[in-house]
């Protein structure tokens, strides 16, 4: 059985988005092209980790990121044979998911340095490992203007291999902040920093590493930062971070509906939803639709944010329940049964993501990483 609301994951337009970037790279830059590490992190942004990732795979991708262990360890169990990436945090994490499940961890802090050298030791196993830097967002990384200090221990550790550095941006959707260029600057110095602390290593093999920055709001932004690979996410799914703008062919990968369940004739003066927020002022119809905050939606959406239903904007009223809302259908000849749209095209209209985000005041990757766990993604 498949509840009403229903998410539709187009697996033919999340390959060929991924065709599009690949294709935009090697256009502006054939000579030596960045590769891309697909991110598939917070369960795909909801679209589905397993059926994305094998699909992303299928279309080229030979390194995947995720943000910790166990997401790892879910496409691994999906069938996943390409590189992954962990983004996340190591310190207090059970690390024999990383040997277990093939992963290739960050190491971000000195004391997940510690930790990932002890569990390889103990496999007796040489990892390679991606080493970050904090050049000014101050989250995860080696801060950059430490690593003299912080980075010997980790570089002289014996059963660990550098394979990557990268960084990243905190303001790459923001064209006027300066911060960005402070970031690329900084990561400049770090790399230089980082080539001379291994340079000082005597006797041991230092193998190339290779870099990486961009998110997808930085590839759009600046191409220098593409630097040896780009870690698309929000632009796989067919999504320009906004107020960013792409003439990269992409298409929305998740289409989010539903059907209309009862209608009921509302009197004027008389409330729908909790908290009475709608009043009628008219003889009104409204149309039960079976998705709420249970399902990912958000209860700004009420008063704000309309559906679809027959090719026409219905307005949500009243509140966003846990199970399901109420949308103004007045004037419409509407049936239990209709299809209505949440996320997506109907007729000569379209909601899409950037528009529901900006109605309520959010971004989009809160819209697609809310769909919820009980709706059913159906691939095509």
């Amino acid at each position: 059985m498949i509840r009403p609301t229903v998410a539709r994951v187009d697996l033919a337009a999340l390959t060929a988005n991924y065709r599009a970037i690949d294709e935009r790279l090697r256009g502006e830059r054939p000579e030596n092209p960045p590769r891309i590490i697909a991110v598939v992190k917070a369960n795909a942004y909801g679209h589905g980790a397993g059926e994305v990732a094998r699909a992303l795979e299928d279309a080229g991708a030979d390194l995947l990121a995720c943000a910790d262990i166990e997401e790892g360890s879910v496409l691994r169990a999906a069938g996943v044979r390409a590189d992954i990436l962990v983004f996340g945090a190591l310190s207090v994490s059970d690390l024999d998911g990383l040997f277990d499940c093939r992963l290739t961890p960050t190491i971000s802090t000195p004391g997940a340095a510690k930790a990932v050298q002890a569990a390889a030791a103990r496999y007796k196993q040489r990892l390679r490992y991606h080493l970050k830097i904090d050049t000014g967002m101050n989250r995860l990384g080696f801060r950059f203007d430490n690593l003299g200090r912080s980075l010997p221990g980790l570089i002289a550790a014996e059963n660990l291999e550098l394979a990557a550095i990268y960084t990243h941006f905190a303001t790459a959707d923001d064209p006027v902040s300066g911060l960005f260029e402070q970031q690329r600057l900084r990561f400049d110095r770090a790399l230089d920093e980082v080539a001379r602390l291994r340079g000082d290593r005597a006797g041991r093999d230092a193998r190339p590493f290779y870099r990486h920055a961009s998110n997808s709001a930085a590839l759009l932004r600046d191409s220098r930062v593409w630097l040896d690979r780009v870690r698309p996410g929000l632009l796989l799914y067919g999504i320009v971070p906004p107020p960013l703008a792409s003439t990269i062919p992409l298409a929305p990968v998740m289409r989010l509906d539903s059907r209309v369940v009862a209608v009921k004739g509302m009197r004027p003066g008389e409330i729908t939803g909790y908290g009475a927020r709608f009043t009628a002022d008219r003889p009104t119809s409204v149309a039960i639709v079976p998705a709420g905050y249970a399902d990912g939606l958000d209860l700004r959406l009420a008063g704000r944010g309309s559906v679809l239903i027959r090719g026409r904007r219905a307005p949500i009223v009243g509140s966003v329940c846990m199970d399901m809302l109420m949308a103004d259908v007045t004037g419409l000849d509407v049936s239990p049964g209709d299809e209505v749209v949440i996320i997506g095209s109907q007729g000569d209209d379209r909601i899409d993501v950037r528009e529901m985000a900006a109605t309520i005041g959010t971004i989009p990757w809160e819209i697609v990483c809310r769909v919820g766990s009980r709706i059913e993604r159906v691939y095509k």
